[in-house]
C-alpha cells in the first residue's frame, strides 16, 4: 500500500471486493480500524489516511478537494481489479463523490455502491466558514459535535496536533461548492444521525441527484458522531449491501 491507503485483507479467504473508507475532517485511517473483523469474509478495506497526521505529520496538507481526490483516484486506480465500495463519512462524502467521479469517467470503472454519511450533498450546502475560525471557536464548535473524542480538546499539549489539519480539512470543505452534482451510475446510501444538527435528515435525500441508479436513506441514534456509538449496527447495514449488492 502507498502512504494514502491503509489496507486490511480479507478476514478470512482471498479477497472478492473492496470496501473503501474516507475520514471526517480531522480524522484518520484508524478511525475504521476496528472495521475490518466485523465485515464478511472476502471484503478488503482500505482506508484512507490523508497528510499531514500521525504517520504522515512532515507532509504538506491538501486543501482543495479536486487536488485530493485526482491523488486518490490515482492511489485507486491499482485496486480496480476487484469490485468496489465507498464509504466516506462527513468530509470523506464529498471525496468519496469526486472519487467516484474520476473513475467511473476515465476509467469506465464503476462502484458497486457509495456510502455518505453525516453530511449534505455538497451542492446544498453554502456559507460555511469553519476555517476561519479562532482556535477558541474552533474547539468550542468540535465539543458541540460531541462524539468519543471530544475530550481530546481538554489537553492543551494535544491542541497543535490536533487544530492545524482539521483547520485544513475544514478550508477544503468550504471551499468546495459545486453548483450541481454529476449524475454517477453507481447507486448511493446516505446514512445519517437523527440528532445530527450539522447534517438535517431531510437534506440527506437529495444525494439521489447524484446518481441514475436510485438511492436510500438510513438513519441511526445519535448525533454527528453517531458512526462511532452505532458502529455495529453501521457496519451490519454496510455489510448487508457488499454481500448482497442490489
Amino acid at each position: 500500500m502507498t502512504s494514502w491507503l491503509r489496507l486490511r485483507g480479507a478476514t478470512t479467504g482471498i479477497a472478492e471486493r473492496r470496501l473503501v473508507c474516507f475520514p471526517h475532517a480531522g480524522g484518520t485511517a484508524s478511525s475504521f480500524a476496528s472495521w475490518p473483523a466485523q465485515l464478511p469474509p472476502g471484503v478488503e478495506t482500505v482506508a484512507v489516511q490523508y497528510p499531514g497526521r500521525q504517520d504522515r505529520l512532515s507532509e504538506a496538507y491538501v486543501e482543495d478537494m479536486h487536488e485530493m481526490a485526482d491523488q486518490l483516484a490515482a492511489e485507486l486506480r491499482p485496486l480496480l481489479d476487484l469490485p468496489m465500495t465507498l464509504f466516506g463519512h462527513s468530509m470523506g462524502t464529498g471525496l468519496a463523490y469526486e472519487v467516484a467521479k474520476r473513475l467511473e469517467r476515465d476509467d469506465d470503472f464503476v462502484m458497486e455502491r457509495i456510502f455518505v454519511s453525516a453530511r449534505p450533498a455538497p451542492h446544498r450546502i453554502d456559507g460555511e466558514h469553519r476555517h476561519r475560525l479562532s482556535d477558541e471557536e474552533l474547539i468550542a464548535a468540535m465539543r458541540r459535535l460531541g462524539g468519543p473524542d471530544a475530550e481530546v480538546y481538554d489537553y492543551p499539549q494535544l491542541l497543535p496536533l490536533i487544530l492545524p489539519p482539521l483547520r485544513s480539512d475544514l478550508r477544503l470543505l468550504d471551499e468546495y461548492r459545486p453548483n450541481s452534482l454529476t449524475r454517477l451510475r453507481a447507486p448511493f446510501t446516505a446514512f445519517g444521525g437523527e440528532r445530527d444538527d450539522t447534517c438535517p435528515l431531510s437534506e440527506l435525500a437529495f444525494w439521489e441527484e447524484a446518481t441514475v441508479a436510485g438511492s436510500d436513506v438510513r438513519i441511526f441514534e445519535g448525533g454527528h458522531h453517531y458512526l462511532r456509538d452505532q458502529e455495529p449496527a453501521v457496519v451490519e447495514a454496510v455489510s448487508k449491501e457488499l454481500i448482497s449488492p442490489r
